[in-house]
């Protein structure tokens, strides 16, 4: 009788929720799949799989991920607008996402608005 003993690595992991999330969070930070892949030894199948699936469970896009960043107004441009419907405007805000997605939306928008908006743009 003939026996095998295999040295090394154990090829199937159990990877957390959390664990997933933050290998996600490489891609979306701007590392490609691929590159993500490789460097935590899996293949892109499971990156994609992971994503549907913590979708599912509604773990991602992780909630309250939206930043917001400062923003300086050159006081010397500070002009109106015209709007669609012929007034004027007190200026407009453009959002333009990674995926070509864009926000426009007038320069009093509440913050919490502003925000419910961007997650909805993110997930869609």
């Amino acid at each position: 009788m003939r026996h095998e003993v295999i040295v090394g690595v154990e090829r199937r992991r159990r990877w957390s929720d959390d664990e997933k999330l933050s290998i996600l969070e490489e891609v979306e930070a701007g590392s490609t799949v691929a590159d993500t892949a490789r460097r935590h030894d899996l293949t892109r199948q499971h990156i994609y799989q992971w994503r549907q699936a913590l979708r599912r469970k509604g773990l991602w896009p992780r909630s309250g991920n939206a930043v917001f960043l400062p923003l300086e107004m050159a006081a010397s441009e500070e002009r109106e607008i015209p709007t669609p419907d012929g007034g004027a405007g007190r200026g407009e805000l453009t959002i333009v996402f990674a995926n070509g997605r864009q926000i426009r939306c007038g320069g009093e928008i509440d913050g919490a608005a502003l925000a419910r908006l961007i997650r909805i743009v993110e997930t869609v």
